[in-house]
């Protein structure tokens, strides 16, 4: 018997940087077959590294690969090639990531887009000037059902007058000192922001898509190792913050209310955790990838009880998939959420996606510019600042 099958567009991906996170892209894609009733497919067909291990990689794993390349400007030559996913240290996105642009090639790039607000706005004054490339950002943890869950509610107006925001982004492994030296404990590669450039976007993602951009902030910046092993029999020093807390003063047309905002690399007993949580006098809510399956909220009316109701998130997604609302929602679920969104909008346009959630936008990215500069004066000044 003959079955009618859905037709998807194909976007033809190359992939600049054969690193951690192409290689997750990569797993993504030959996950397609996960979602339901989508209308596009990814195909990474072209790699480009420096490094001709990375390369190999994709190609004994990823039977698409049919192009591999050293330098990604011929990579850009290649008409076959629709989108680029990049993602390299932060002092090369300016070049690559405008010469992608300019080549007429759609780009998910990794945050922060740019090693500095400098380079930033370089890169968003080429977006400007080539408005037929969508751009977006990584970030992938909003895409979370208990993520999602709390964006439904902040669209609903549940909260009443918001009393205070949190959000933040930790990891542990540089708790250990024995860890030899990378690029992003060097300013050169990973720029002054140190862990905020690195973690910042993923925590300020959902904030700024409800358009609480801060008016203020006053940073607390902390570098804890102060040298690493460099791979050669001696030591290197660190250069870049490990840990920020950002104190924030967020002002919009209706509500005005401080939010915290924490990056911290160094954060003994979270491996990688994501967490937003929003108090509010008509509705509180909490979220956070140490618990992926469970979203904590609290409902109030004046008098009432106060009372936390922790409740199991089914495995409901942004898109639909074929697994069970009884099973728990990983990373490798809300990367292909991601990716699903980005390759929505590159398939059907930005009116026609099939659920309204899109990854970061450019606009986002340049925000956490704004308050990633700011915060470094802060932290020298030992004062408040106000962003522009």
């Amino acid at each position: 018997m003959a079955v009618d099958k859905l037709e998807k567009k194909i976007i033809r991906f190359g992939v600049i940087g054969c690193g951690l996170m192409g290689k997750e892209f990569a797993s993504a894609a030959a996950r397609w077959c996960h979602l339901a009733d989508v209308n596009f497919k990814p195909e990474i067909i072209a790699v480009c590294d420096a490094n001709p291990v990375a390369s190999a990689w994709f190609v004994q794993a990823v039977p698409s690969v049919k192009y591999v390349y050293v330098d990604y400007k011929d990579m850009l030559e290649n008409a076959d090639v629709d989108a680029i996913y990049c993602a390299v240290p932060h002092n090369l996105h300016r070049q690559i990531y405008e010469d992608i642009i300019r080549a007429g090639k759609h780009l998910l790039g990794e945050k922060p887009f740019g090693i500095d607000e400098e380079a930033n706005a370089s890169i968003l004054q080429t977006i400007k000037d080539h408005p037929q490339v969508v751009v977006r950002s990584s970030s992938e943890f909003p895409f979370f059902p208990g993520a999602m869950q709390i964006t439904k509610w902040v669209k609903e107006g549940r909260f009443g007058r918001i009393i205070e925001v949190e959000a933040g982004f930790w990891h542990s492994s540089d708790l250990d000192p024995s860890k030899p030296i990378n690029w992003k404990r060097r300013i050169e590669t990973n720029g002054k922001y140190g862990c905020m450039g690195d973690l910042g976007l993923h925590v300020l993602h959902l904030p700024l898509r409800f358009g609480w951009q801060p008016r203020t902030v006053r940073a607390l910046l902390n570098k804890i190792v102060e040298e690493r092993p460099d791979g050669r029999g001696g030591m290197a020093p660190c250069e870049t913050w490990d840990n920020a807390i950002l104190a924030c003063d967020v002002q919009t047309e209706t509500q005005h209310f401080p939010m915290i905002l924490s990056t911290k690399r160094i954060a003994p007993g979270h491996a990688n955790t994501w967490f937003i949580r929003i108090q509010g006098t008509e509705f509180s809510a909490e979220f956070t990838t140490k618990n992926p399956k469970q979203v904590a909220s609290l409902p109030y009316v004046p008098g009432g009880a106060q009372a936390w109701h922790v409740t199991d998130v089914p495995y409901k997604s942004a898109y639909d998939t074929i697994t069970g609302g009884i099973f728990e929602f990983g990373f490798s679920d809300s990367i292909l959420q991601m990716w699903a969104a980005f390759c929505d909008e590159l398939a059907n346009g930005r009116e026609g996606m099939l659920q309204p959630f899109q990854c970061a936008t450019p606009e986002e990215a340049a925000g956490s510019h704004a308050l990633f500069t700011a915060a470094l004066k802060s932290n020298r000044l030992e004062s408040t600042i106000q962003l522009g």
